[in-house]
């Protein structure tokens, strides 16, 4: 396991409602990061086919307009969008964690999909309980998505926007000795400073805190709103001012002692924010505090996790007389390169 290398988080307005030119933005950005020698490249929070701003700015029959086209631009899993990602990590030998609205059945879901320099699927999480108005479009995930999982460049987890406010859920993630964090965030563009808690003060300080907490590296991507989206939401100049401005990108990484480490871009600009890691430098910060180590008190407190994913329906089958679960695998096959070509 390499212990120094660079990373990469995405700051760039989605293709709001365009899932196909979404993937190809994507797919621009995983080429862009390689090239200059990342090895990690993370998007903000449902990048495709764009984080749902207008379930923020109207009532839940107005936002109703857009209901069919989001759901027919999610995305997924084994379809055409999510094999040319696969197909992208894999080509540029980066590993991606992508931020997406995921569509299983009817239903959709705020998710992060890990994928592997090879292309295969780490994982596909999903967010455990969308945030406020985020509950009319999306679903809710389980304990399965709190997971770190180990890859080529070390212990690697995800959580999504508010997450980053549970302190139990980031409890979880600190007890797996997570190395490096992928927090996806939409973009802080909305309401235009009049809802503090939603703003880039607040939630940079989030991922900031994560980072100190769990003595970490976050990776924080966040989008911004293109004047494309701002004119589709937005009727009129007091909206666009008001509700919706331009903007609101304030993508960070961090270090585990709190720094921030990363290229700076302004909040209005599209790209990457670049920095250079170094994992040794976990164990500086885990010798002063490593919450779920030695600075824990497990006699006095200590987390209930279920861990196991729930499934709507549980299939039975007769065995020696007895009615048994029927045995079904608990991960997705992973996307391969092959299955890309």
């Amino acid at each position: 396991m390499e212990k120094e290398f660079k990373v990469a988080a995405v700051q760039a307005a989605p293709c709001y409602l365009d899932l196909r030119s979404g993937v190809e933005k994507a797919i621009g950005y995983i080429e862009e990061a390689a090239k200059a020698g990342a090895r990690l490249v993370a998007f903000p929070e449902t990048w495709l086919p764009g984080y749902p701003n207008h379930i923020w700015l109207g009532s839940v029959a107005w936002s109703m307009q857009f209901t069919q086209s989001y759901f027919e631009n999610s995305v997924e899993a084994g379809s055409d969008a999510d094999r040319a990602i696969a197909e992208a990590a894999r080509r540029n030998g980066i590993q991606v964690s992508m931020g997406l609205s995921e569509r299983d059945g009817g239903s959709l879901y705020i998710a992060q999909w890990h994928y592997d320099e090879n292309g295969n699927v780490i994982q596909r999480r999903r967010k455990l309980k969308p945030t406020h108005v985020e509950r009319t479009v999306f679903g809710e995930g389980d304990g399965s998505d709190l997971a770190v999982n180990e890859t080529a460049l070390g212990r690697v987890g995800q959580l999504s926007c508010w997450e980053h406010l549970q302190p139990l859920s980031k409890y979880a993630m600190y007890a797996q000795n997570e190395q490096i964090h992928c927090a996806a965030w939409p973009n802080f563009a909305l309401y235009n400073g009049g809802a503090h808690a939603l703003g880039h003060e607040v939630n940079n300080g989030a991922s900031m805190v994560y980072a100190v907490e769990g003595s970490c590296f976050v990776l924080a991507p966040c989008a911004t709103v293109d004047k494309a989206m701002q004119d589709l939401l937005c009727e009129g100049d007091p909206q666009r001012e008001a509700l919706l401005r331009l903007g609101g990108g304030y993508t960070r990484i961090y270090a585990p002692d709190g720094r921030s480490i990363g290229s700076d871009l302004p909040d209005t600009e599209e790209g990457l924010v670049f920095a250079d890691i170094d994992l040794g430098l976990i164990a500086l910060a885990k010798a002063a505090a490593d919450p779920a180590g030695h600075y824990a008190r497990r006699d006095v407190t200590r987390l209930l996790l279920n861990s196991e994913r729930q499934r709507p329906v549980v299939h039975f089958r007769e065995f020696a007389g007895e009615a048994l679960p029927e045995a079904e695998s608990d991960d997705e096959q992973p996307v391969t390169s092959e299955a890309a070509e």
